[in-house]
Formats: structure tokens, sequence, C-alpha cells
């Protein structure tokens, strides 16, 4: 039974390809979210953002901006349309800090739903800090140090360990309740309030993992100014040293400032040296050893907390990689296929053999291209495809794998720019997995049939292939070529020998 953000029992709802809906009525913005199903990756089909800010002026007036107000109803009317017509089976609508703590919250949600005919759900600042933590989880299992959620009403700080959330605080530091970013005593201030949860600094050099749009513009400039090549927010890693350098000087600027950098977003300017400052507060107080730039959040989270705990289980990656496979009705034998290459690869890591799980997977991807592109076409689609679990070494890695599966030169224009981000013994191993494929599709593309025809096996300095009589059968000069090809990648001599 899985339990609910409230901490109360309900029904998991079952594994669904229906679309699923998330409105998030946040303090500085009302957000619809449309998925392809409640699946353990669900994509996203629709998203779609009003910047209302409804928290504006709140810290003065208690009460949500009146203009705000009038925004948030009309893009909530719209995203309830929008869900309806997409046949959404179920429209989770939350709201967070701003509602939360307003005077005329609760008459902004009576209205919200006599109008819109849904239930909004006010989420406490307890229930959005683990529904936050939740998310980060669902897109990076096994995630270990502290989630920091911030939004223009309030930070939300939780422990993760041992793949669950543990204590939490909310904190009225949101971007919007803020003002002077410049300023000691609010940097004071901001520090007194962080350090009134002490256990914030007791395990110095965990991994502090940033949530919410305001912190993602600080990743996307920070990608910008060092022109690093993939443009991809999730799972962005920033070490401590280098976050303090960018928040230092952000804190400092004025809005003219920001306006002439291209990669800072308009909607940002106003508020990002306030962000900056807590980000800088926090380092000084938890002392993490490194940022992790997160896409998950309290959406994602609403969406983890539905599914049955077989499907928490399932990996992520490998739930996506099935999941893009599947729409070309390819990728059913790839278990298969990963076990019958796993002798090959005795030497491994866990890690290592996930991520040739998911080449496996993947291994078309690229069948509907024209030849002389498929190689290409496979590393763009990978390098850019929405999926968790996977770090940015990691999706190079894939990316190199099945590139080279296709028969493409690691020194292709194409993949050169990301070799950077991994070393020269994870390339070696990505072309090697690659090769290992494509000598496993040379052989057959049936890795059903496969199985049953040939076995591979490391035996001293060989690589030997063995072969039963319909085995014999699928012998021909590719395949003599892909064995070989394989087992110099490999340090080996290629063999060809009988089983029975």
């Amino acid at each position: 039974m899985a339990l609910s953000p409230r901490g109360a029992p309900h029904q998991a709802a079952p594994a669904s390809r229906a679309p699923v809906a998330v409105i998030d009525i946040g303090s500085n913005s009302v957000r619809l979210v449309a998925y392809d199903g409640l699946t353990r990756a669900p994509a996203p089909v629709f998203n779609e953002r009003a910047l209302c800010g409804l928290g504006r002026g709140l810290a003065d007036t208690g009460k949500l901006d009146v203009e705000g107000v009038a925004m948030a109803e009309r893009a909530i009317a719209r995203f309830a349309g929008i869900a309806l017509s997409l046949d959404a089976e179920i429209v989770d609508v939350v709201a967070t800090a701003a509602v939360r703590d307003a005077e005329n919250g609760r008459a902004f949600v009576e209205r919200v739903e006599r109008t819109c005919g849904l239930k909004v759900r006010v989420l406490s600042g307890e229930e959005e800090a683990r529904t936050s933590a939740l998310g980060v989880l669902a897109g990076t299992p096994g995630a270990d140090g502290l989630m920091g959620d911030l939004g223009g009403g309030s930070l939300e700080i939780v422990e993760l360990a041992k793949g669950g959330p543990g204590r939490a605080a909310t904190f009225p530091l949101g971007s919007l309740r803020l003002k002077k970013a410049n300023d000691d005593d609010q940097r004071e201030a901001i520090e007194k309030t962080l350090r009134a949860a002490a256990w914030l600094d007791d395990r110095p050099n965990r991994t502090f993992y940033a949530v919410g749009g305001s912190w993602r513009a600080l990743a996307r400039l920070h990608i910008a100014q060092n022109e690093y090549p993939l443009r991809i927010i999730h799972n962005y890693v920033m070490s401590r040293d280098a976050a303090e350098s960018l928040t230092r000087v952000v804190a400092r600027m004025g809005p003219a400032s920001l306006e002439r950098i291209r990669d800072v977003p308009r909607r940002r300017v106003e508020t990002l040296p306030v962000t900056a400052l807590t980000l800088q507060c926090l380092l000084k107080v938890a002392k993490p050893k490194e940022v992790v730039f997160s896409a998950y959040g309290v959406r994602e989270g609403l969406l983890y907390n539905r599914l049955s705990e077989a499907q928490r289980r399932e990996d992520p990656l490998l739930a996506a990689c099935r999941a893009l496979a599947q729409r070309d009705n390819r990728g059913a034998d790839a278990d298969l296929l990963h076990e019958w290459l796993s002798p090959a690869f005795a030497k491994e890591n866990p890690e290592e053999s996930r991520l040739r799980h998911a080449a496996c997977i993947v291994r078309d991807i690229a069948w509907r291209a024209h030849p002389d592109y498929r190689a290409e076409y496979a590393f763009r689609n990978i390098i850019y495809a929405p999926f968790v679990g996977i770090d940015h070494p990691g999706r190079v890695f894939l990316s190199l794998a099945v590139h080279a599966r296709y028969e493409g030169r690691l020194e292709t224009d194409v993949a050169e720019p990301y070799r950077a981000l991994i070393d020269e013994d994870a390339v070696r191993r990505a072309r090697t997995v690659g090769l290992a494929i494509r000598l496993a599709n040379n052989i057959t593309a049936n890795a059903r049939y496969l199985v049953g025809a040939a076995k591979l096996e490391l035996s001293g300095d060989r690589l030997v292939l063995r072969l039963n009589g319909k085995g014999r059968k699928l012998l021909g000069d590719p395949v003599h070529r892909r064995l070989a090809a394989l087992a110099k990648a490999l340090g080996k001599r290629p063999h060809i020998l009988d089983f029975k």
C-alpha cells in the first residue's frame, strides 16, 4: 500500500497508458503538465505555464495578488479544459505556499473548484517537501543527501537517504518573498532562518539536489558561461566551489546587468539575484560537496506516489528505453540479448551492466532512418532523449554505444563535442558494447533464436563464438568480421567452435 502525500494510505493506481495531468498552482506560476500515462517513466505530452505571481506582495499584505488571482483563475480554467480534451484519466490539482499562507487563499480555492469542477488540494509545507523529495527520488533512484525545492513562496528542504525521504523543513524563503539580494541584513536573516533546522549542517559534503525553475535558471546560466556541450538541466552537476562563485556574482547583479545576458530568462531577471543569494547561504550552512539540478519535483512526485510498489522498483532509465523502443515494436527481446552478451563483459560493474542493458533495449532506434544517417540519427535521439535515472556521462556512453552499433565512427562530428564528458576508458567500453550488439544483430536480429543457436564466451586470450547446427547456418563474412572487431576491442583473438 502506497502512502499519499498526506501520509494516509490509498490504493495505488494500476499501470495505465491513458494520459494523466497535474495542475500546479504555485506562488509565481501556474502550470499544467500532461503525461502519456501513469508509468515509471512518464513522458510529457503537454506542458504550459502561466506566470501569474499569486504570491507577489504576500509578505506585506497577507493576501494573494489581485491581478495574479485573475490571471491564475483564467489559466486554471484553460488548463482544466485542456486536460478534459486530452481525456486525462487523472487530474491532480495542487496549490502550494502562496495559497496555503494567504488570508484569501481558501476563498480563491473555492472559486476555482466551483468554476472548474476540480478538487484543489492545498499542500502543507510538510506535504510539499515530501512530494518534491519523492519527485527527486523518482528521477534519481538512490539519491542521497539533501533536496531543496525553491518556489516563489517557500523553500522546502528534505533529507534523502537509503532511497527515501527523511527529516524535512519548510522555510519562508521563496523568491517572491525576499527583496534585496545585495544586502548584508538579508543575508544574515536567511542564514539565521536556515540554521533553525539544526540538522542541516550535521553531515557536510553531501550532495544537494536543487529543484525549481529559479535554481534551474542558475544552472542554465552556468552551462552557457562554461560552453558546456550538453544543454540538459536534469542531473547537471556543479561543484560547491563553482556554485559559490556563480551565486556570489549573480547575487550582486542588478536587473539591467542580467537583462544583457542572453541566457538569463527574462522572467527570472527580477528574482534571480535573491535566488542566487538563497543558494549561497544554503551552501554556507549545509556545506554540500556539489549541487545536482533536478528537473523532477512536486508534479512527478505526485505521479510517483500513485504507483504500485512494483512500479516504483522499476529502473526509470530502462522503463523509458522500453517505452521508446515499444513505439516501433522493438526491444522486446532486449533482456535475452543483454544476458547473451554478458560473458564478454564479465568484469563490468552494475552501472556498466545497466547502461549496456539500456543500449540493448534501444539498439534499433534508427531502423527507420536512411542507412547513411542511422548512426548520427541514433546518437542525436539518445543524447537528447527525455531520460531520467542517468547522469550526463552515462547519457554520452549510451549514445556512443548505439552510435557504434550502427558502425558510426566515434571521431565523427556529431559525437566529438560530447566525448569530453567521459574518459577514454568509457569511450572504449561504449564502442565495445556497440560492436557486441552489432555482432549479435549480424548473426540474427532475433535474440530468441540467437540464444538457442549460439553462445559467446571468453576463454583465456580468446573470444569464442560457439554455434550448434542451426547456428552454423547463420555464418557468413559479416559474422566473421564483426566477431574479429569485437575480439580486437576486448584484446582477444576470435575463435568459432561447435556446441551441442
